[in-house]
């Protein structure tokens, strides 16, 4: 798998795009419960399923809405100005109050070298915990594109192959053991 790109699209908002320089797909752990034995403790597979943190860096569009639209959810969540930037963040269009707008569904599509989805990660209940600065600066000779760093909590995960269904064992032409 050789990715030239990534395409990062949240749910929440449609018309925009994440174009990815850097992702890295999070942790992914599984806890253990141990079953007491009169010679030893014996790990059993648990029953919680814990991720990591999903890390983003894109670049920032020629009129900042992808990095605003993060920043303006971020404060509406943490709302340090009033109490009316969460209600602004949890109000439908139709005026109604819904908890779950506080969250969105994503996904992350690597790209080949023709831009073509080679694979998809599906993120259910993304939010975001921080953005990175914006350094500006005149000095730079050359000509630099902006880029910011997005960490979002989320979920769950779910890998996906190039036709968007679900990677099982009967995918892959090889015999089971």
């Amino acid at each position: 798998m050789s990715p030239l790109g990534f395409d990062f699209s949240i749910a929440r908002f449609p018309k925009v795009s994440f174009f990815a320089n850097t992702a890295s797909l999070p942790q992914i752990s599984l806890g253990i419960a141990n079953q007491s034995n009169y010679l030893k403790a014996l790990a059993q597979p648990g029953d919680r399923v814990e991720y990591g943190e999903l890390p983003i860096q894109f670049l920032i569009d020629e009129d900042m809405i992808n990095y605003t639209l993060i920043h303006n959810w971020i404060t509406g969540l943490g709302f340090p100005k009033s109490c009316q930037q969460f209600i602004d963040v949890t109000t439908g269009r139709d005026g109604g109050r819904d908890m779950e707008l506080q969250y969105s569904d994503a996904s992350l599509q690597i790209l080949n070298s023709n831009y073509n989805v080679i694979s998809q990660i599906k993120f259910w209940d993304i939010f975001p915990t921080s953005l990175s600065s914006m350094d500006f600066t005149a000095t730079d000779t050359d000509v630099n594109y902006f880029t910011a760093n997005a960490t979002f909590a989320f979920t769950y995960m779910q890998i996906l192959g190039k036709d968007g269904k679900i990677l099982s064992p009967d995918y892959v032409d090889s015999p089971r053991f």
